[in-house]
């Protein structure tokens, strides 16, 4: 009976390791447009209430910061709801599969972000005026990261957030201030491109092989 259970668990794992084969080198479309212009619009609502409501960001880093961990939750929640169906109506049964390989790809990334936030704001408080552009340099290794199973086009979305990212920390340097538009602009402007790219993406030979 065990030679038989062996036999049928290495079966079992052959069958799950052709199916990561498979998802890998597959396009994922579980990410859309308009989730994407959906995520840059709650950039620019968020910048645009912190401008209004926070008289000094950089006196008020706590409902800054706060302010952009809702905005970042809502938009991984949006997408996360349009991914599942997406990747269900696109990929079948190969959903999980898809679904997990595009979280692993860009997880590091976001568990990076969260993590330097909380160390700079336990440890170097005075330093969290470069934690904007930080932020969207993750984001960029984040998108090339992924660039292998999406369009390649996205890697001008991921150039744009590793210029940016750059700008801001350079910008912040000279006045190490906070401000909502170091933030919110970038995103607006990153967003779109993701959103005009997965629009116009014509298919699977846009995609790597």
């Amino acid at each position: 009976m065990a030679l038989p259970m062996r036999d049928l668990d290495k079966a079992l794992a052959d069958i799950v390791a052709i199916r990561s084969q498979i998802a890998a080198g597959t396009a994922f479309r579980g990410y859309g447009p308009a989730t994407m212009a959906a995520t840059g619009a709650v950039a620019l609502i968020t910048a645009i209430l912190q401008f209004w409501l926070l008289r000094d960001a950089t006196s008020e880093p706590i409902g800054f910061f706060f302010g952009w961990f809702i905005a970042a939750a809502l938009s991984v929640l949006i997408i996360g709801i349009e991914m599942r169906a997406r990747s269900r109506r696109h990929h079948s049964g190969f959903a999980d599969a898809m679904i997990h390989q595009a979280v692993e790809q860009f997880l590091p990334a976001g568990v990076a972000g969260i993590l330097l936030a909380v160390v700079m704001w336990k440890f170097a408080s005075e330093t969290l005026w470069l934690l904007p552009g930080l932020w969207q340099i993750l984001v960029s290794l984040g998108i090339f990261a992924s660039v292998r199973s999406l369009p390649r086009t996205v890697a001008l979305a991921g150039a744009w957030y590793f210029i940016s990212g750059f700008a801001v920390v350079v910008l912040a340097s000279r006045t190490h201030t906070l401000s909502p538009w170091t933030m919110g602009l970038p995103f607006v402007i990153g967003q779109s491109v993701m959103a005009a790219i997965l629009y116009f993406a014509s298919g699977d030979h846009d995609v790597e092989d």
